[in-house]
């Protein structure tokens, strides 16, 4: 892997990283109004991200009956 490869490579689980501690402080700290709703966003969209991908499959792996 060369060197140029490698932050393009995490630049997305380390945005996911941020997103999810940034909504775990807010859950943690706020009290009541735009706390919450960030809270609740922030935790969600990494967990919406994992079962996107979990769910979807490349046609290259998907399981073919034999004939």
């Amino acid at each position: 892997m060369s060197a140029r490869a490698t932050p393009s490579l995490w630049r997305w689980p380390i945005a996911l990283g941020v997103l999810t501690a940034s909504g775990l402080v807010s859950a943690l700290l706020s009290d009541d109004g735009w706390g919450d709703w960030w809270s609740w966003v922030a935790l969600g969209v990494p967990v919406a991200v994992m079962a996107w991908f979990s769910w979807r499959r490349p046609a290259a792996e998907a399981p073919t009956t034999p004939p």
